[in-house]
């Protein structure tokens, strides 16, 4: 008999690498019908009207801004709305008035959007808002410097902004209805989520529900500290709203001491904490008192002490009397931040880099279509623009999305611009096509861009009248745009394809021997909480980081996944520092400074190891201490993460810092 051919490899040869297969499958995300209903309005009713008052091109420009809009209503909060839709907006007509500024001036829009583009991409390192904000000035000085626009040159920027401003009545008539719903919402949420920590103590789905709460704990706290800056009140909702999220804190931190050493909680311990999470989304107070089991260990008696103290805040109607001040400190005074902000970005290297990539790469596609006739230009810096965004993952997976993705979209607009003639018909196709943009933006960036795709080319047919001849050109221009960012914003800087991602690791070990510090050490109370808070959001960014950095191709895809556990060895430490901290506070012997200082020095050890090398290397040594002292699980992790970062290496050769 002859030998059977395996097939599995060449089939293995023949399948999409995993980091495309990453991007391509949909994230698993609910639909925001509201969102939707609102993207159908705000870009449809300015068609209409456009067409109905005989002026259909600043129909288009109030569309315009309606999408870009609809875009950056991510904020579940309605003050939040007033700054992540508004302040974007701001921007937005600042650029649409630099682009048609420079219309058809050649040489003059390539240096103009070049330095928009570099103070674009440096803003853009600061915050989500600013992000936005950079994003949506760079986007529409694009367009304005590509399109001609109507009117003279204050009537786009005063269009623009009636879109946006739409968006935002729109996002804010249940506001006076709905009061501090939200806010509520999200505390709410913080607690169910802290319930469902406590359900898993002691269980396989317990680091998993770890994240979900650090999520949770980073989006209430965003959400209430954010109105709290404008209220520097001592009473109202507001401030009881802040003390139900600062009690809450010496429950999270027993959490992993049920974890590490109690096991299993009651089922009464998660129960009581859904019940009060139904009182502050309802904002009730009163109610029968909590009844709890006994606590059998010291682990359970610390759940029990803090959840009885949790539920003494909640059920009052007042703030805790022993915790009036924001425990995680009050945010500075806005013109404050702002002054910092600045400040940090005009000093930082990354924003300079970024800044410098991005301008780099506008300016390559600017000149391009001034030195060569290509029709409609702007596609092609849309393109580089969306593509080297800096919060939607790899550059290189963007790129390829991004084709993909146009080629999807411009798949609909073709039926779209083929099969419906222009004129009132483009009011109820954009009323079908808007609210796809909102609805299927969160599955991915691939599906965000098919969205996009034909609502922009519908918006730009009614100002060109091209119909279908719009297909091929803008594909080719996305071809073009993609292929720029790969070569001049990924293959000639070395950081892209040659990261060194354990630097931004490396930044949480030390965050984690700062904790460490400040636990066992002299810094006060709330000191110690907002170092920890502050360890468990850093390790939220760089598990969202790695995550994205999973999506490259080789090498850094690969060398991401080598590292992954050390991120989760490290979440480990600070889980297990936490957990000591309990342990101590229920009354176990408090360890000595001398072996508290000697972990924190080999976790500071292990971070210069992590910077100083592109491979996973530590020192072997094992840290002293008593094995059944409280410190005694914390070794045992510090240990583990120093030997995942000195594996040993195939080739037998050893690292020198071994």
């Amino acid at each position: 008999m002859g030998k059977r051919r395996d097939t599995s490899r060449g089939a293995g040869r023949l399948a999409p690498p995993e980091w495309l297969l990453a991007g391509l499958r949909p994230k698993p995300a609910r639909i925001p019908w509201a969102a939707a209903a609102r993207a159908s309005v705000a870009l449809a009713a300015p068609l209409a009207a456009g067409i109905a008052a005989g002026a259909p091109q600043a129909g288009v420009l109030v569309s315009v801004g309606a999408m870009f809009g609809v875009i950056s209503d991510t904020a579940d909060a309605y003050r939040m709305r007033l700054i992540t839709i508004a302040v974007p907006q701001l921007f937005g007509a600042v650029g649409i008035t630099l682009g048609a500024l420079v219309y058809g001036h050649g040489w003059v829009a390539v240096g103009i959007l070049t330095l928009v583009a570099l103070v674009s991409g440096m803003i853009s390192s600061i915050g989500a808002v600013a992000s936005s904000s950079g994003l949506l000035l760079l986007l529409t000085a694009a367009l304005g410097a590509g399109l001609p626009l109507p009117g003279p040159w204050w009537k786009p920027p005063l269009l623009f902004a009636v879109g946006g401003l739409f968006v935002l009545v729109l996002s804010l008539l249940a506001w006076p209805l709905r009061g501090r719903a939200k806010e509520r919402a999200a505390v709410a949420g913080t607690y169910r989520a802290l319930a469902d920590l406590l359900e898993a103590a002691g269980g396989t789905e317990y680091d998993g529900r770890r994240l979900a709460l650090t999520q949770s704990l980073n989006d209430a706290y965003d959400v209430v500290l954010a109105r709290r800056a404008r209220d520097h009140g001592r009473r109202g909702p507001l401030v009881r709203l802040v003390a139900q999220l600062n009690v809450i804190i010496p429950l999270v931190e027993s959490a992993p001491a049920a974890h590490l050493h109690g096991g299993p909680l009651p089922a009464a311990f998660p129960a009581a904490v859904r019940e009060l999470a139904d009182a502050v989304a309802e904002g009730s107070t009163g109610g029968p008192a909590l009844e709890l089991p006994a606590p059998r260990t010291p682990a359970e008696h610390a759940v029990e002490a803090a959840l009885r103290h949790v539920a003494a805040v909640v059920r009052t109607g007042g703030p805790d009397p022993h915790d009036v001040g924001d425990r995680l400190g009050r945010p500075a005074p806005l013109w404050v931040r702002v002054r910092n902000a600045a400040r940090d970005t005009a000093l930082s290297r990354a924003s300079w880099r970024y800044g410098l990539r991005l301008a780099l790469c506008v300016g390559i596609a600017q000149a391009l279509v001034s030195l060569i006739a290509v029709e409609r230009s702007y596609w092609i810096t849309l393109t580089v623009i969306f593509v080297l965004k800096p919060d939607f993952g790899s550059v290189f997976s963007r790129a390829v999305l991004r084709a993909l993705g146009t080629a999807a979209g411009l798949v609909v607009a073709a039926a779209v611009l083929t099969g419906v003639p222009p004129g009132w018909w483009d009011v109820p196709v954009m009323m079908l096509l808007a609210p796809l943009v909102p609805a299927i933006s969160a599955k991915g960036y691939a599906f965000q861009t098919a969205a996009l795709t034909p609502v922009i080319l519908l918006l730009t047919d009614i100002l060109n009248h091209q119909g279908p001849e719009l297909i091929l050109p803008r594909l080719v221009d996305s071809v073009i745009g993609c292929a720029i960012v790969l070569v001049a914003g990924y293959l000639l800087w070395p950081e892209s394809w040659h990261t060194r991602i354990g630097d931004r690791l490396a930044d949480a070990v030390e965050d984690a021997a700062e904790y460490v510090r400040s636990t066992f050490g002299t810094a006060g109370e709330g000191d110690r909480v907002r170092r920890r808070r502050r360890l468990y959001r850093d390790l939220s960014a760089v598990r969202a980081e790695f995550q994205r950095a999973l999506t490259e191709p080789p090498p850094t895809g690969a060398r991401a996944a080598a590292w992954w556990p050390l991120v989760i060895a490290v979440e480990r430490v600070a889980d297990a520092t936490t957990a000591a901290r309990v342990r101590v506070g229920q009354g176990a012997p408090p360890p000595a400074p001398a072996e508290t200082a000697d972990i924190e020095r080999r976790l500071r050890e292990l971070a210069a190891a992590l910077r100083s090398s592109d491979v996973l290397v530590g020192a072997r040594e094992e840290p002293a201490g008593e094995e059944n002292g409280v410190l005694g699980p914390l070794r045992q992790e510090v240990r583990a993460a120093r030997a995942i970062a000195s594996p040993q290496r195939r080739s037998g050769l050893r690292d020198p810092t071994l």
